[in-house]
């Protein structure tokens, strides 16, 4: 043991020297009351810097790695208890459950029309762009596509037969299920003997009060955090890997970002009349946190925050949407990447795709993005699953294999970002947002402006 730890020393300790240096300078900033938001900006810029010196030089980096792994962990180890509290505790406040149905139908509706956008603009930016011109037309030997589940099966792993078991696993639609059942459960039972739930609702509202301080705690991590992964991800891959697939990079990331301006700006702008600027301004935690951990469930904690806090949506409708979003709102994964891919896969193997053919990229991304809720990897499921409806070779997923680190930063960005775009567009039409609060700019509850 005493050997291992030696060598690991030996081989990570300039990557070790050089990250106590930029952690360092991150407190500093935060001892200085620097914002959070542009500590986080400062922490994505230092380890791309630093992830590509050690790619450079070969230098280990699997104690930066480290670091970012237990930042992850933290945040991860929040979700399941969130889900089933605060789920719970947002429904046992409806007063009946007709208005509970009422919020659910708004809720997947802004889902599934704004991944279909999604899926949309990924059809036209990758015509216009073309990202598959020029690439040889062979796939990566070792690659396996990834097993589409039937619709059977979807079903019952949607379904907890031990949400005990699931939660252990990780599982969060079935936990997301169980919780709902037993909220639901308890606005029956409650309506005829309120006595006999009231002290499970006043349990359940002190965990949630407890989970958010522990949010708290977890949060202030996140400048570190931000910094470690960027720092790996860059390390690993490097700017070689990128360049052959450059273009495929700017399409996704163009339709990512036509998708985040104008769609979401505009469903806040005109729908929610909401200053976009400002909204994304308040929005930034979220954003920074999921494009950096490329997980909507590990940004989930920073996003129930963010929703209430800075837009200031109640939490009544915050602990609803944002759980359920972090499940199903997969504009990036299931609406812009599938689409993208799917015409550059044609592309590469000169399939002539007509206009049929791109309606049916927008509906089978659609579908497809609710079938494969709970399923690890969608982005790669929902993909599969429009490339089989087309009919074009699925080894064709394998030539997006060196970049899908890359890309899957933005996807998941606007995946999280939808979810707080949702949010807000449900509370405004329930008229549980706080439109002047949120004018005024008042200082939000997230204590994320320094590190006391």
């Amino acid at each position: 043991m005493n050997n291992n730890l030696v060598a690991a020393f030996q081989s990570n300790w300039i990557t070790l020297l050089i990250s106590l240096v930029v952690i360092g300078f991150l407190y500093f900033l935060g001892r200085k009351r620097v914002g959070f938001g542009y500590r986080v900006l400062i922490a994505l810029g230092l380890g791309l810097i630093v992830g590509i010196v050690l790619n450079t030089y070969k230098l280990d980096y699997k104690s930066v790695s480290t670091i970012g792994s237990i930042y992850v962990n933290l945040v991860r180890m929040l979700v399941i208890p969130l889900v089933v509290v605060l789920v719970i505790n947002s429904i046992t406040t409806l007063t009946n459950l007709g208005h509970l149905r009422k919020i659910g139908v708004k809720t997947i509706s802004i889902f599934l029309i704004t991944t279909g956008i999604a899926a949309l603009i990924g059809v036209i930016v990758a015509v216009l762009v073309d990202p598959g011109a020029g690439i040889a037309q062979e796939a990566v030997k070792e690659f396996k596509p990834r097993e589409v589940p039937t619709f059977s099966q979807v079903i019952l792993d949607l379904l907890p037969s031990n949400p005990f078991n699931e939660a252990a696993n990780g599982k969060v639609v079935p936990v997301l299920i169980f919780a709902i059942f037993v909220a639901v459960a308890m606005v029956h039972v409650g309506s005829k003997k309120p006595e006999v739930v009231e002290p499970v609702k006043q349990l359940i509202a002190s965990l949630a009060q407890i989970l958010h301080q522990v949010i708290k705690y977890v949060i202030k991590l996140t400048p570190y955090g931000v910094y470690a992964l960027i720092a790996a991800m860059a390390a690993r891959y490097g700017m070689e890997t990128l360049s052959p697939l450059i273009k495929l990079i700017l399409a996704t990331y163009a339709a990512l970002l036509i998708h985040f301006i104008f769609t979401f700006g505009g469903l806040v702008a005109f729908v929610a009349k909401v200053n976009p600027i400002k909204f994304f301004k308040k929005a930034y935690p979220t954003i920074a946190v999921a494009f950096t951990t490329r997980s909507s469930y590990v940004t989930l904690p920073v996003n129930l925050e963010v929703i209430t806090k800075r837009i200031r949506v109640s939490d009544r409708i915050a602990s609803f949407v944002a759980p359920l979003g972090a499940t199903i709102n997969m504009n990036g994964c299931g609406g812009v990447w599938p689409a993208v891919v799917a015409v550059f896969v044609a592309r590469v193997y000169n399939v002539p795709l007509d206009w049929s053919d791109y309606i049916l990229i927008v509906l089978v991304s659609v579908i497809s993005s609710v079938g494969v809720a709970g399923v690890p990897g969608p982005a790669a499921i929902s993909t599969t699953v429009v490339l089989t409806a087309l009919g074009l070779p699925l080894e064709g997923i394998g030539l997006t294999l060196a970049i899908d680190a890359v890309v899957d930063m933005g996807r998941t960005a606007v995946n999280a970002t939808g979810t707080t775009v949702a949010s807000l567009l449900v509370a405004s039409s329930e008229g549980e947002f706080d439109r002047e609060a949120f004018n005024r700019d008042e200082e939000d509850e997230l204590e994320l402006n320094g590190v006391s």
